[in-house]
């Protein structure tokens, strides 16, 4: 097997010659820095306040103009500058509309293609000549080679560097030109992009937000449970599909569904026209200014037809797997439809704006024939949207459950574990899993249902809504989903969740260093990178815990959380100095930055400083760099060392 595999190699590199040049050249690249990771979590369809820390790096590219123009350029003129790196297209068309003359333009043209030479040559000062080619912009190639790298011959070649500029600019390819470069600026301030968890729900834009990322140059995902939710109805989970629906009905995002996804979502309206009224507690949360009271009312009926199929639609996959140990959550069954109360825990409660038009009390979990027919149309539509199959493939290619990358771990939710710290245990067809296993299993079973689309009942489904929902999910962490209790109970000591006790536990040292342990990573250079849960800096909570071992990055990119959170987001930069974890505030809009330079403020909290600057050879790349040389060193051995 190794004789075939250096055979091939050959083929790829044929002489002598280009195996010793790609030795050295690997050799030398894992003495380089290591290049700059940046990490987002709970995005939650926000698109318009991430593609804007996708294009400043979190500040990384102000940081850099910062640098090198510190002397040179106001404030103002900074901000402008940087406007222009974020926005090029825009920024470009605000600048012409500006000017009185050609001769004024072209000068400032000359101005800002230097300006941008000097930045791209700045932030590639770290990256092979290799790397930075690749991402120029193709047709530009040539020139922009030229002059980043006039340096010493400056003086021999002023007139024919001038010449290059001014021929760009006379052909009308400077604002192609300065597009080009500010893309390749965003590329190499950040050489990689973390996304921990919760891409959908809530935010009016999840499908901007996959697209941006299947365009990104280098990027991976740790799902979070509302990604696997999506991934879950793609997967065939007609409850994970009604979960999709009454979450979008909530916020007011229905036409993610139907205009994005092209999802016909007219049977259902039909359905819920023919059942179900007006309902306060089933009202859209923060409603468009421009819905009128009809579509309201049609989106609270919507609401109301999904939650109530929903609710049916978990009691079977409950009741046929006891291993979840969710019996307690088979609610219609413990509802008295005739006094309208509900019996929990021993307790009665009185039930307020109740919608039981289609529940059958001698047996609740059972859905109306329309319901059936109903669902069916929808799972079909969900399977054969074109943009959805697009969107959950890259979800999966990209995606783990949690990730061991530069000696960190990275996941959304949390590691199940009891009030000692030690790992919750789970049965899963006979077998117990905890910790890593658990977190492996549930990812195969996720994988198996992504697969086998059309099984609507078996484990791997089922299993993908209990991730979703289940008390030793990774990804829920709480006791239980409280939904229907929070639409019927006005009483709120039964809409606690109960959180698994890692989210007080990660607050200790010796927890996290035992969770790194446990997926074999180094307790004392590792750190685990969480998201999920909002940090209230409103209230004073750090997302720096457990003695800098653990960094909680959720600080409320979803708007619906930001009175909570206080902040508009946490997102985290590690380059070969350190770490630095950056709060942003709210963002306001593109337009207010393009106009105003009013770039959305942060503040840089430092979580470490290496004592060392990290290199390549540290790192996952440079494990798999090693392996290369290794193999090239093979085959020199085996062809011309004989």
């Amino acid at each position: 097997m190794k004789e075939k595999y250096l055979e091939l190699l050959a083929q790829k590199y044929d002489s002598e010659e280009k195996v010793v040049t790609e030795i050295i050249n690997l050799e030398a690249i894992l003495d380089l820095p290591k290049g700059t990771e940046h990490f987002v979590s709970d995005l939650h369809g926000e698109y318009q306040a991430f593609q804007h820390v996708l294009r400043n790096g979190s500040g990384k590219v102000k940081e850099k103009i910062r640098d090198i123009f510190k002397q040179e350029l106001s404030e103002e003129q900074i901000n402008e500058f940087a406007a222009l790196v974020y926005y090029p297209e825009e920024k470009l068309q605000l600048i012409r509309d500006g000017f009185n003359n050609n001769e004024e333009l072209n000068e400032w043209y000359e101005t800002m293609i230097d300006r941008m030479i000097q930045l791209i040559s700045y932030a590639s000062s770290k990256y092979t000549r290799t790397k930075l080619r690749k991402a120029l912009p193709k047709q530009f190639v040539y020139i922009i080679e030229e002059l980043l790298y006039k340096n010493n011959e400056f003086t021999n070649k002023k007139h024919y560097y001038s010449t290059i500029v001014q021929k760009v600019i006379s052909l009308g390819q400077a604002d192609k030109l300065i597009i080009g470069l500010s893309y390749t600026t965003q590329q190499l301030v950040v050489d990689h992009l973390h996304v921990v968890g919760d891409i959908y729900d809530r935010g009016p834009e999840p499908d901007k937000i996959m697209e941006a990322l299947i365009n990104y140059h280098s990027v991976d995902i740790q799902w979070g449970n509302h990604d696997v939710l999506w991934i879950g109805a793609f997967s065939g989970s007609k409850v994970c599909l009604a979960n999709i629906i009454r979450i979008c009905a909530r916020y007011d995002n229905l036409d993610i569904i139907e205009d994005v996804y092209g999802i016909n979502l007219r049977p259902l309206l039909n359905l819920a026209e023919k059942y179900y009224g007006d309902n306060p507690a089933f009202r859209p949360k923060r409603p468009s200014d421009n819905l009128s009271e009809q579509e309201v009312l049609q989106i609270t009926k919507i609401h109301q037809a999904i939650a109530m199929i929903q609710f049916k639609l978990e009691m079977p996959i409950i009741k046929r797997r006891p291993s979840f140990n969710m019996s307690n959550r088979r609610l219609l069954e413990k509802v008295d439809y005739d006094k309208s109360e509900i019996t929990i825990q021993g307790k009665t409660y009185a039930l307020d704006n109740t919608c039981f038009a289609t529940v059958n009390p001698e047996q609740p979990d059972q859905l109306l024939e329309e319901e059936k027919q109903v669902m069916d149309k929808l799972l079909f539509s969900v399977q054969h949207s074109e943009k959805l199959a697009r969107h959950m493939d890259f979800l999966m290619k990209k995606g783990t459950l949690y990730l061991k990358y530069n000696g960190n771990l990275l996941i959304h939710g949390c590691i199940p574990v009891d009030e000692k710290g030690n790992m919750e245990k789970m049965e899963i067809d006979n077998k117990t899993y905890a910790g890593r296993e658990l977190f492996d299993i549930f990812e195969s079973y996720l994988r198996q249902a992504f697969r086998n689309p059309e099984e609507t009942d078996d484990l791997a489904t089922d299993m993908v809504w209990y991730l979703w929902t289940g008390e030793y999910s990774s990804l829920f962490g709480k006791r239980e989903m409280t939904t229907f209790e929070r639409y019927f109970i006005k009483d709120k000591e039964t809409h606690k969740e109960g959180k698994n006790p890692y989210y007080y536990l990660r607050e200790k040292e010796e927890i996290c260093r035992t969770i790194l342990e446990e997926f074999d990573l180094d307790p004392d250079q590792g750190r685990i990178i969480n998201g999920h849960t909002p940090v209230k800096e409103i209230d004073g909570e750090n997302p720096v815990k457990a003695n800098g071992k653990m960094i909680v990055i959720d600080g409320g990119f979803s708007k619906a959380y930001q009175s909570t959170t206080g902040i508009a987001g946490y997102t985290l930069l590690y380059n070969s100095f350190g770490m630095q974890l950056v709060a942003h505030q709210h963002f306001s809009s593109k337009e207010d930055v393009l106009r105003n330079g009013n770039d959305v403020l942060s503040v840089k909290r430092l979580v470490d400083e290496e004592l060392e600057r990290k290199k390549v050879l540290e790192t996952n790349m440079g494990e798999k760099l090693l392996q290369e040389i290794n193999m090239l060193n093979g085959l020199m051995r085996y062809r011309y060392m004989k």
